[in-house]
């Protein structure tokens, strides 16, 4: 049974939408390490067993399951608005009973679509802050009202990047004063970036990324075709799995990766964790997506070394500078993603100088000792207030 945190010591309930380990769940185990270094007892609430679950406790923080489904991109519509809302008191009642039973200070939602866990904080006059991982631009103003709106009973919001917070303001204005923006931190890999050319052999481009329809891994696969239709010798590997609900997205790529055109040149990997062993193997990293407010995956190519071709999004913007520390491409246009691979297979030295330039920025901006630092000082300013 769980008890009340030591004398002085303040305890932090953080609340994770899944037991996967993608890009805001491993920043989610920086937070933890974050949150334990400055003092404080960490509990993680999650609402199945995963792989994630190991690395919490390997965190040192305690971990908690409980059934609190999040918003799937399929609610937002009107009516699956009315339905989650329909649905949600059994939710929140689950929530509220966990935050007495641990008597926690402070309830650290990981994201906007667990907007039950913000709501159960208020009424337990607890403390609540979101970390904001989104930047949906895409959606109608009146849907993102309705998913944002419980956002604005919390006492303070994380921004995990300037996309993210100028989402937030678009939607609603006053939620400027009270969000904090901490850019990701990544891990560098364990041993120095090996910086590489490709000689001989194909091509082998990398996209690691969920398996979702945003993430546009259906232009990756058109853009492969249009460069084995010009005679390119290219192969493309998919690390990733389908989030729960896009399973019929994962059996499309697949269908499609099988016809004639594509066969034996598309490799899914499914879910790896380290992915330094997948890039190193790869030549060019691609990240296709059609909206990221910021795009852990990106970065961890940069880290290893590798030159990264990204669709403009703003969160992309904010990891790459065109020319420079990658390439950018217009979202969804699978010629012009297949216009820069050739770029690069065409000009080795401009491939490198990518590389070699990404490397050097991502290491300067996006350290996980800065990211740690930031989060721990937001969580002690609201615990202040």
């Amino acid at each position: 049974m769980s008890r009340r945190a030591p004398a002085g010591q303040r305890h932090i309930l953080i609340a994770n939408p899944s037991a996967d380990v993608y890009g805001s769940d491993l920043q989610m185990l920086d937070s933890i390490t974050a949150l334990m270094e400055a003092g404080y007892r960490v509990t993680v609430s999650v609402p199945t067993d995963g792989p994630l679950v190991p690395q919490i406790r390997a965190r040192g923080a305690v971990v908690v399951f409980t059934a609190v489904p999040p918003v799937q991109r399929a609610a937002l519509s009107p009516r699956g608005l009315v339905r989650l809302a329909g649905g949600s008191a059994a939710a929140v009642s689950r929530s509220r009973s966990l935050i007495r039973r641990l008597r926690v200070d402070l309830v650290y939602v990981n994201t906007v679509i667990l907007p039950t866990w913000i709501v159960a904080a208020r009424l337990s006059g607890v403390p609540v802050v979101c970390h904001v991982h989104e930047a949906e631009t895409a959606d109608r103003m009146l849907l993102l009202k309705g998913l944002l709106a419980p956002v604005r009973l919390t006492t303070g919001l994380i921004a995990n990047s300037q996309a993210a917070l100028d989402w937030l303001v678009s939607v609603y204005p006053s939620l400027g004063g009270r969000t904090t923006r901490v850019f990701n931190g990544v891990s560098a890999p364990p041993t120095a970036a090996r910086l590489t050319e490709h000689t001989t052999g194909p091509l082998r481009l990398i996209a690691i990324s969920r398996l979702s329809p945003r993430k546009a891994l259906d232009v990756a696969l058109e853009a492969l075709a249009l460069l084995r239709a010009d005679g390119r010798d290219v192969t493309l590997h998919v690390v990733g799995t389908a989030y729960p609900g896009y399973e019929w997205f994962e059996h499309q790529l697949r269908e499609r990766a099988a016809l004639p055109d594509l066969a034996g040149s598309v490799v899914f990997e499914g879910y790896v964790a380290p992915v330094w062993s997948v890039l190193e193997d790869s030549d060019v990293a691609i990240a296709p997506s059609l909206g990221e407010s910021f795009g852990n995956a990106v970065v961890e190519a940069q880290l290893a070394g590798r030159p990264v071709i990204a669709a403009v999004n703003a969160g992309h913007q904010q990891t790459v500078q065109d020319g420079e520390t990658g390439l950018l491409v217009p979202p969804g246009d699978a010629a012009a993603l297949a216009a820069a691979v050739s770029r690069l297979i065409d000009d080795p030295e401009l491939a490198r100088a990518l590389a070699e330039r990404g490397l050097a920025s991502a290491e300067e901006k996006f350290t996980i000792s800065r990211y740690r630092r930031e989060i721990a000082a937001a969580i002690g300013a609201l615990l202040k207030a």
